[in-house]
C-alpha cells in the first residue's frame, strides 16, 4: 500500500456548455421607437430616412415591425386590421391618397432604407405577403393603395424583390372568386404601364410564372377569352387583350403541330387529317395563314431523316412533299396564301442545309399538285423580296420557269 495522497477534483472548474437563452422580443418599444420618428419630422420622408440611418434600432430582428408601422402606421394584431396598443403615426401608405404620385416617394423612401440594409428586403417580403392575403379585410380604396405600391415596387425595382412570391400570395381561391384579385392586379397592370412598356410587363408575368395563367386571375364564371378582353378593353388595357390573345393563338398552333405531324408520321388517311385540321380551326378561329405555315412545318417535322446522307434526305423530303401535298392544297386557297407558302418554304430550305438544294424540286412538285399556281411561281421569281437565298434559289428555279413561260406562249 502505498502512501502518496491520491488526487482529487476539489478546486477544479468544470466547463459547462452555455445554453442560448433566447432573449424576448420587445416589437412594442421597436414601434414606438419608428412612431415617434415618424411624428416628430411630421412624416418628412427626407429627414425620417436621416434619423433611421443614425438611430441604433435593431432592423435585423425587427425588420416585419418596422414595414408593418411603414405601411398601417404601427403595429396590428395578426391576422386582422385591428391596430394593437401603441403610438401609431398618420403617414403611413394607407392614409396617403391612392395616386401614384402620393406613393412614390413611400417607395423611393425604402429603396434608400434597403440599399443599405438589404437582409430587409425578406422582411418586405414577407409583410406584404400577410397583407396581400388579407385583402379581403381591407376596403377598396386601401386595396388600390396596396396594388399602386405594388407596382411601384416593380417599376423601381425595389432591392429585387421577387414577383413569383408576390403574385403567388394573391393566388387564394377565395380572393379569387369574390373577383378582388382581378381588380387588385387590374390596378397594378394599370399603374406599371405608365413607365414600363408590354414588353417589360410581359417579363415581369414570366419571372413571377404568371404568363401562362393570367385567365386563373378571374372568377370562374368569367374565366374565358371573350370575360378576358371585355374586361381589360373597359379597363384601358386593350394591349393585354392583343397579346393574350396571340398568346392563345400560339398555343393553339402548337397544339395543332403537335397533332398534324403525330398524325402524318403515322400515315393517317389525308381526308381525315384535312377534316381535323379545319375543325381545329373553326374551333380556335385560327388566321388560314398560320395553318398553311403550321401544316409545312408539321409535313417536314414529321420526317424520319437519315443522318449525313444528303441524296437519301433529297428523297425523304420530295417523297413527303409529293404525299402530303393534298394537305397543304386543301388550306392554300388563295394567290396571297399561295405566295406566303412560297416564302415560308425559302426561308426553311436556306436555313436548313440538307434542304438548301432541294427548293426548286419542292416548288415543281407543289405545282404539279395544283398547290402552287403558274402566276403565283412567275410573280416570286421576278418580284420576291425575301433576300434569304433568293439568289440561289431564283438560279436554281431559271429551268423551271423557262419551262413554264414556253408552255405559256405554246398554249
Amino acid at each position: 500500500m502505498s502512501s502518496k495522497e491520491k488526487p482529487t477534483l476539489g478546486g477544479t472548474r468544470i466547463k459547462t456548455r452555455k445554453r442560448n437563452i433566447a432573449v424576448p422580443l420587445d416589437t412594442g418599444t421597436f414601434a414606438d421607437a419608428v412612431v415617434q420618428i415618424y411624428n416628430e419630422h411630421k412624416g418628412d420622408l427626407e429627414l425620417i430616412a436621416k434619423d433611421v440611418d443614425a438611430s441604433e434600432l435593431d432592423f435585423s430582428r425587427y425588420g416585419e415591425t418596422f414595414f408593418e408601422v411603414v405601411f398601417t402606421g404601427g403595429r396590428n394584431q395578426p391576422g386582422t386590421t385591428k391596430p394593437e396598443e401603441g403610438e401609431r403615426h398618420m403617414y403611413s401608405v394607407l392614409t396617403c391618397n391612392d395616386t401614384r404620385e402620393s406613393i412614390l416617394p413611400v417607395v423611393l423612401f425604402l429603396q434608400k432604407i434597403i440599399r443599405r440594409r438589404p437582409f430587409m428586403i425578406k422582411a418586405l417580403e414577407n409583410v406584404m405577403k400577410r397583407l396581400l392575403q388579407s385583402l379581403e379585410l381591407y376596403g377598396p380604396e386601401d386595396r388600390k393603395k396596396l396594388a399602386i405600391f405594388t407596382a411601384l415596387t416593380f417599376s423601381q425595382k425595389l432591392s429585387g424583390l421577387p414577383p413569383e412570391t408576390i403574385f403567388s400570395a394573391l393566388m387564394s381561391d377565395t380572393l379569387v372568386a369574390k373577383g378582388i384579385v382581378l381588380y387588385f392586379v387590374t390596378d397594378v397592370f394599370k399603374v406599371y404601364l405608365v413607365e414600363n412598356t408590354l414588353d417589360d410587363l410581359v417579363s415581369l408575368l414570366k419571372r413571377a410564372k404568371m404568363d401562362d395563367r393570367l385567365l386563373d386571375l378571374f372568377p370562374m364564371q368569367k374565366r374565358s377569352i371573350e370575360g378576358f378582353a371585355e374586361h381589360f378593353d373597359k379597363e384601358g388595357l386593350s394591349v393585354l387583350v392583343e397579346y393574350n390573345t396571340k398568346k392563345v393563338f400560339d398555343v393553339k398552333l402548337k397544339e395543332l403541330l403537335t397533332t398534324v405531324t403525330d398524325q402524318i408520321a403515322e400515315d393517317v388517311n389525308v381526308a381525315d387529317v384535312i377534316e381535323m385540321v379545319k375543325q381545329r380551326r373553326k374551333e380556335a378561329t385560327l388566321p388560314d395563314v398560320d395553318v398553311v405555315r403550321t401544316i409545312w412545318d408539321a409535313t417536314m417535322d414529321a420526317v424520319q431523316w437519315s443522318g449525313k446522307n444528303q441524296q437519301q434526305n433529297s428523297n425523304l423530303a420530295l417523297r413527303q412533299v409529293k404525299q402530303w401535298g393534298k394537305l397543304l392544297g386543301a388550306f392554300c386557297t388563295t394567290a396571297k396564301l399561295e405566295t406566303d407558302l412560297m416564302y415560308k418554304i425559302q426561308i426553311h430550305c436556306y436555313e436548313d442545309a440538307k434542304l438548301m438544294k432541294l427548293f426548286p424540286d419542292i416548288i415543281r412538285a407543289l405545282y404539279e399538285q395544283d398547290v402552287l399556281a403558274e402566276d403565283t411561281i412567275l410573280k416570286w421569281f421576278k418580284k420576291g423580296t425575301n433576300p434569304k437565298g433568293r439568289q440561289t434559289f431564283v438560279k436554281g428555279l431559271e429551268p423551271f420557269v423557262k419551262w413554264l413561260e414556253e408552255a405559256e406562249e405554246e398554249d
